[in-house]
């Protein structure tokens, strides 16, 4: 009877255990070893409050969550904010809660990050991106490379050999980063620099350029427009990188057959922000842009007029309108990537 009643008591212990919820997570192999952490009251505590089981689709994921958001600023203020809400261990445990087989590859975390600009509010339009540590990584050595100086009160979370998916190190290495980020656009060089860009939209970028190749053009679109708008949030409307972007955007919108639904929307946005700028070599995407626009409004049936105006006027000025680059070439000329021209 004594053994009885202390089994079911560990029991009714253990499954009260597994209901805690809290902002933090410690990793675990598998369910096997959990209940092997799991022999004496003290250590069930203790994992249980650091532990989140969220059940997806028949998975099991091991998540980290952020406790707290970080504060607005002031009510007259504007600031841009980068916050990593919550992390995840990948590869995921199968749905018994096995651990996926070797081949699957070894277990690391990858970091939300939010980018949003606050006023007196949230950002309605908050974007994202995930990022492992080796992003945070290689962004660090390459500006600590370029910019050493920039980077002396920097302080970068080190590589650890043991403990990478305990909750402590997650949280601390996730508040580094949002500080790392917060320092990065303070500064100009920094934030202006290749490195951070790529940070930015690298990954993204070559995966839709991929997509692009592969004439899969209504999944790259998705993925260039978050790029767009995450983007938008931190350099200015005419900057370069925004530009060529928002041009490329219009160049997936535009070359398959039927264009996307949204293609209208992206390409009257480009012909504004297009207005009085006067970096020359973005202006060698303005006429590739028009033509496209023109023959966009020419399969919607919109009214081609003004586009076909400032077409002309391009053309007495000396520059050729007629026989030049596509704007998917054009945008090639500037940033070669892997989309087929």
């Amino acid at each position: 009877m004594y053994f009885v009643f202390l089994k079911t008591k560990k029991f009714l212990l253990l499954s009260r255990l597994h209901t805690v919820v809290v902002g933090r997570r410690v990793g675990m192999e598998n369910r096997e070893s959990i209940e092997e952490d799991l022999d004496s009251a003290t250590e069930a505590f203790d994992q249980s409050t650091l532990s989140i089981k969220h059940q997806t689709k028949g998975t099991v994921q091991d998540i980290w969550q952020r406790p707290t958001r970080r504060p607005l600023p002031p009510p007259d203020d504007v600031v841009l904010c980068f916050e990593i809400p919550l992390a995840r261990i990948l590869p995921a445990a199968s749905g018994d809660g096995q651990s996926l087989p070797s081949s699957a590859g070894k277990k690391y975390v990858i970091y939300e990050v939010n980018i949003r600009k606050d006023g007196p509010g949230p950002d309605p339009y908050p974007t994202s991106v995930e990022r492992r540590y080796t992003h945070f990584l290689r962004l660090y050595e390459g500006l600590r490379k370029d910019y050493p100086i920039l980077l002396q009160t920097v302080s970068f979370p080190k590589k650890v050999l043991m403990g990478n998916f305990t909750a402590e190190l997650i949280g601390e290495r996730s508040a580094a980063f949002e500080c790392f980020l917060d320092h990065i656009v303070s500064v100009p060089l920094l934030r202006d620099s290749v490195h951070f860009l790529e940070f930015l939209q690298g990954d993204e970028l070559r995966n839709a350029c991929q997509l692009l190749d592969e004439r899969r053009n209504e999944l790259a679109v998705p993925l260039l427009e978050n790029c767009f708008r995450l983007l938008n949030k931190i350099f200015l409307d005419k900057s370069k990188c925004v530009l060529l972007l928002l041009c490329r955007l219009v160049a997936a919108c535009t070359t398959s057959p039927i264009p996307h639904p949204s293609a209208e929307q992206w390409a009257e946005l480009a012909l504004r922000r297009y207005e009085h700028v006067c970096d020359t070599e973005l202006l060698v995407l303005y006429i590739p842009l028009l033509q496209t626009c023109l023959h966009l409004w020419w399969q919607r049936g919109r009214d081609r007029s003004l586009l076909e105006e400032r077409l002309n006027e391009m053309g007495k000025k000396g520059i050729k309108i007629k026989g030049g680059p596509t704007l998917a070439q054009a945008i090639h000329a500037l940033d070669p990537r892997a989309e087929t021209i």
